[in-house]
Order: structure tokens, then C-alpha cells, then sequence
């Protein structure tokens, strides 16, 4: 690459050993080159490509090292991208990353792509495309080697038939796709294990009857996002999912035995009657689920329910973990929760920052329908949020208790906020038992 930094090279130079009597020992340089390539493995190509400069031994050891990695910047152009690859000499390449975000690098695009995947083979792409009017070619589509695959800002629409048939994990993050172009590339991949859509906006129906290996899905979507409507995956065991305002419906998660479910309220317009309705109909599909992850915002949801005495399912769930701020407003649906679930043996409750502005606009809403809202927690109706004062927090643990009746274990993975609340715990009441372990962060 043209423009090599010689002070990089003797940065790394400086890091070597110095012996007994003095004399400095070149311990890294006696690596065997797979070890020293391992290693360059782990920064970017540019960086790697200064090893050279090193001495003789170092001079071609970047050459077959089995990743590169690619950002354009002022320093990085094309040219040192094209040079970079006629000097590239391994066999088999196992990482390739290409993030770009200039329009004139796109006519390179197709060559560079075509390198990793036609004539090295690439196990593991990562294609990060900030450019406009760019569509993948025809070969793209078509490999036998692919394993990993992350596309991120690009226009996944293939004009043809998709064969990735090695293909594991693939992850859509802010991408155009259709739902015929889903249904295509899920076609092209018989035996995909994971898929994560990130921002996928223009999906609307997600279909995974017919992925049959497939066993994680995860599903984020920003606090505005419409997409995917609707999903059935009848084959997953793990399940993410960030709802946004928009109900998002689960068909058919039958195989589900793990779920992590929370709402994105950026910017949220809350919508009682629109958000409740889809999230009791979620809870009904992860009914049989024996390992559950609920978010702050979505039981804030769940205490309107709740509140408004909307019926709950009643849970399977074996171990269940709640990451939220522990203020009254999830109280609750929290305890709604708790008492539905009769097998429950495990409770994690790992304090986070929640947003607070559903929280205002849900205190907004009650007033409106007019409910009592010392009904959120009789005990503390005057304190909004408890996360400030570790006092709160045996009170916390006592209505947990109080609503469990086969619990065998409690952990509280609590944040700064809540340092003093072990010089207070002997005030919690005796259960003998429930175990409780505290760890901080």
C-alpha cells in the first residue's frame, strides 16, 4: 500500500524483549507465519501492511494473512485497495470486510467482491455499502464457501436465483429487502442457522416455515419502523425482538424455548390501545416458553394492561430475567407476571437505564382514564423512581417474593446506583427458601 507509516512500524519494533544482559531478544519474529498471520488478523490490512517495514522476515508475512480488512477514508482509497490485492498472495481468504462510503469507489465494488469470493473463497463477508445506486452482480449470489455473511446499507434485491449453500448466519442491518427478496434469498440458503434483520423496513411478512435448521431469529426495529408485520418461524429456539409502535405479530413460534422481548420508544408515540392489544397477543405465543427476557418498556405496557384488567396468560417459564429501572410504573405488570407463572424457579433482575418518557406519557394516560394510580404500588405511590434510592429496593425484593411460590433462586445485577443496598439487605424478610445473590457492574 503507497502510503505505509514508518512510525507504526517502529511503534511495533519497540515492543520486543529485552534480554538478560541487556541486548534486545526478537521473540515475536521466531513465530511460525501462521501464528504472526493469526495476529495480524485482529487490525485493520493497513495496519498490517506496516509490519513490513519490520525487517526482512516481516516484508511478506501480511501477504497471506486469511482476512482483509477495507475502510475507505482519505488515507485508504481505491487504488491502495487494488494494489493491496494484486500483493495478496494466500490461497484462502476466511474474513473479508469491505466498508465504503464514497460513490466513486463503486465502479471497484464488483472486483473487489469478486476477489474475496470467486478466487479466494471467503468464509465470512462483511459488506458495509454507504453508497447510492449500487446492486450487487449476478456472481454475488452464488457461492459455495460463504459461512457468515453481514450486509449493512445495501440493496439486497437479487434478479436472480440465490445459492448460498453454506451459508449460517446472515445479517441484514439497514437494508432494502423486499418480501419477494426475502423469500428468495431464504430459498438460496438450506441450511441457514441464524438471521438477523436490522431496520429492514420494507419487509412486511416473514416467512421461515421452510427454514428448517434455522434456530435463532433476531428482530430490531427503530421506534418508527413498520417491518416485519408479521413473522412465523416454527423452527426457532431463540428469539429477539424489539418491537416498535407498530404491532409486529408472532404466527407461529411453536419451538420457541427462549425469548428476549422489549419495545423501542425513541420518539414513541404512546398509543395504549394500539401497543396493548399485540403485546397480550405476543405473551399468548410465549406462553410455553421456559426461558423469557422481558424489557422495562414493555412492562410498563404490561401494568396499563394490567391496570385495565386485561386477562394474562398463564407462563411455563422456567427462568425468567427483567432488565429495566425499578420504579413503580412496572410494578404492576411485574407482579402480574410472577403470579402466572407457576414453575418459575429463577429471577434475574438486571437494573438499566429505561426511558422514561413512556413512562410520563403513560402516567399521562391514566390520569386520562382516569385510574388510580396508587394502585401501580400502594407502598410507594409517592416515590417515581426508586432507582435513585437503594431503600426502594428491599421493598422490590419482598413483593417478588411475595408473588412466587416455587422461586429457588434470586440475582440482582444491580448498576452504581445501587451500591449501598448491601449494607441494607439484612432488612429483606426471612425466606429460607429463596437464595439471593447480588453481583454490580
Amino acid at each position: 500500500m503507497a502510503d505505509v507509516s514508518a512510525t507504526a512500524a517502529r511503534r511495533i519494533r519497540s515492543r520486543h524483549c529485552h534480554g538478560g544482559d541487556g541486548v534486545v531478544v526478537d521473540t515475536i519474529s521466531g513465530l511460525p507465519d501462521v501464528i504472526l498471520q493469526h495476529i495480524l488478523t485482529f487490525i485493520p490490512t493497513k495496519y498490517a501492511i506496516t509490519t513490513s517495514l519490520l525487517s526482512k522476515r516481516w516484508r511478506h508475512v501480511w501477504c497471506d494473512t486469511p482476512s482483509l480488512s477495507f475502510k475507505t477514508s482519505s488515507t485508504l482509497n481505491a487504488a491502495c485497495i487494488n494494489q493491496t490485492l494484486t500483493l495478496y498472495t494466500a490461497p484462502k481468504m476466511m474474513h473479508f470486510l469491505l466498508d465504503i462510503n464514497e460513490n466513486d469507489d463503486v465502479p471497484h465494488i464488483d472486483t473487489w467482491i469478486e476477489f474475496a469470493m470467486m478466487s479466494r473463497n471467503v468464509e465470512n463477508m462483511f459488506l458495509f455499502l454507504w453508497v447510492d445506486k449500487y446492486s450487487f452482480p449476478k456472481f454475488f449470489y452464488v457461492s459455495s464457501s460463504l459461512k457468515q455473511l453481514t450486509l449493512k446499507h445495501c440493496d439486497t434485491s437479487p434478479k436472480c436465483s440465490v445459492s448460498w449453500t453454506s451459508l449460517k448466519n446472515l445479517s441484514l442491518l439497514t437494508c432494502s429487502v423486499s418480501d419477494e427478496s426475502m423469500a428468495k434469498i431464504l430459498s438460496g440458503c438450506p441450511v441457514l442457522e441464524s438471521l438477523t434483520l436490522n431496520r429492514c423496513d420494507e419487509l412486511s411478512y416473514l416467512d421461515l416455515s421452510r427454514s428448517l435448521r434455522l434456530r435463532t431469529l433476531v428482530v430490531e426495529r427503530s421506534s418508527s419502523a413498520t417491518g416485519p408485520k408479521d413473522i412465523e418461524a416454527p423452527h426457532i429456539h431463540y428469539l429477539y425482538l424489539r418491537y416498535s409502535q407498530f404491532p409486529c405479530s408472532l404466527a407461529d413460534v411453536s419451538s420457541l424455548t427462549e425469548a428476549n422481548v422489549d419495545i423501542c420508544t425513541n420518539e414513541l408515540s404512546y398509543n395504549a390501545r394500539l401497543l396493548q392489544p399485540a403485546v397480550m397477543d405476543m405473551l399468548e405465543k410465549l406462553q410455553h416458553v421456559e426461558k423469557l427476557t422481558f424489557g422495562g418498556n414493555l412492562l410498563q405496557v404490561l401494568s396499563v394492561a394490567q391496570l385495565r384488567g386485561v386477562p394474562f396468560p398463564m407462563f411455563k417459564v422456567k427462568a425468567l430475567t427483567l432488565k429495566t429501572r425499578i420504579f413503580h410504573y412496572i410494578i404492576p405488570g411485574i407482579r402480574r407476571v410472577l403470579q402466572n407463572s407457576d414453575d418459575l424457579k429463577k429471577l434475574t433482575v438486571h437494573t438499566i437505564h429505561c426511558d422514561i418518557k413512556l413512562a410520563k406519557l403513560l402516567d399521562h394516560y391514566l390520569t386520562s382514564q382516569a385510574f388510580n394510580k396508587s394502585q401501580l404500588c400502594p407502598r410507594l405511590k409517592d416515590a417515581v423512581h426508586w432507582d435513585v434510592k437503594s431503600k426502594h429496593l428491599p421493598l422490590f425484593v419482598e413483593l417478588v417474593l411475595k408473588n412466587t411460590k416455587t422461586l429457588d433462586k434470586m440475582f440482582l445485577v444491580l448498576d452504581h446506583r445501587y451500591r449501598m443496598f448491601r449494607k441494607i439487605i439484612g432488612t429483606l424478610s426471612r425466606n429460607d427458601k429463596v437464595s439471593i445473590s447480588l453481583d454490580s457492574y
